[in-house]
């Protein structure tokens, strides 16, 4: 068996996503942490020349870089379990959302960075975004990829462990039980899931982490005005 490693970055959903998936397929790995801020180490640096970024997931001595593509290389090399549907049409829709979700939800961290009105116009853009997955993402499936954990699931993920913390400091709520009922649901069922529960990054500590960005950014547009 060639040996596995994953480069990642605790509170990074990016990684994280790449850790549910390895552990939805029982692959063992072996996981190294960088210090993705301040000191990135030589190895991340090689592996991955191009972005510089974590997640990198080295199989066999060679690297592969982006988390969906990370995703995607995961099902094909270990086929059981499936992240991906094997109907062609129904794969295509599977990657259609994971895509879509993942460029979407990169843009919905804007409100932490903003205060006063721009935050706000962040927000309702973000409650836009959520809406469209409610009304044509989901459907009425337990999870994007129906009984089981899809890759769109794991990509949305980052709603849980990223998004929902980050609203906490700022003191907003996105995804309500009566304004978005599917998400809501979504959110229970992905989250009590075993492999997703085990592998879950502290909720406190991604809190705190998120608290000293906050002050970071509040900092920065003090000095802006």
């Amino acid at each position: 068996m060639e040996e596995v490693k994953l480069f990642g970055f605790w509170p990074s959903p990016f990684s994280r996503r790449v850790i549910w998936a390895l552990k939805l397929k029982g692959v063992d790995y072996e996981y190294i942490e960088e210090d993705l801020p301040h000191n990135k180490s030589n190895l991340l640096l090689k592996y991955n020349p191009v972005h510089k970024m974590i997640p990198v997931l080295v199989h066999g001595g060679k690297p592969i870089a982006e988390s969906l593509v990370i995703l995607e290389y995961i099902d094909e090399v270990w086929p059981h379990n499936p992240l991906l549907p094997t109907d062609a049409y129904e794969r295509s829709v599977a990657r259609f959302w994971a895509k879509f979700i993942d460029e979407k939800t990169r843009p919905m961290w804007e409100f932490f960075h903003k205060f006063g009105e721009e935050q706000q116009k962040e927000i309702e853009k973000n409650m836009e975004i959520l809406r469209t997955i409610e009304e044509h993402g989901l459907g009425d499936k337990k999870f994007f990829g129906g009984d089981t954990i899809g890759i769109a699931d794991l990509v949305l993920g980052m709603v849980i462990h990223m998004l929902a913390p980050m609203a906490e400091v700022v003191g907003v709520k996105f995804i309500e039980a009566d304004s978005f009922p599917r998400l809501h649901a979504w959110v229970k069922h992905f989250s009590e899931h075993h492999v997703i529960k085990d592998n879950f990054p502290d909720y406190n500590r991604v809190v705190e982490f998120l608290k000293i960005r906050r002050e970071y950014y509040a900092t920065l547009s003090h000095h802006d005005h």
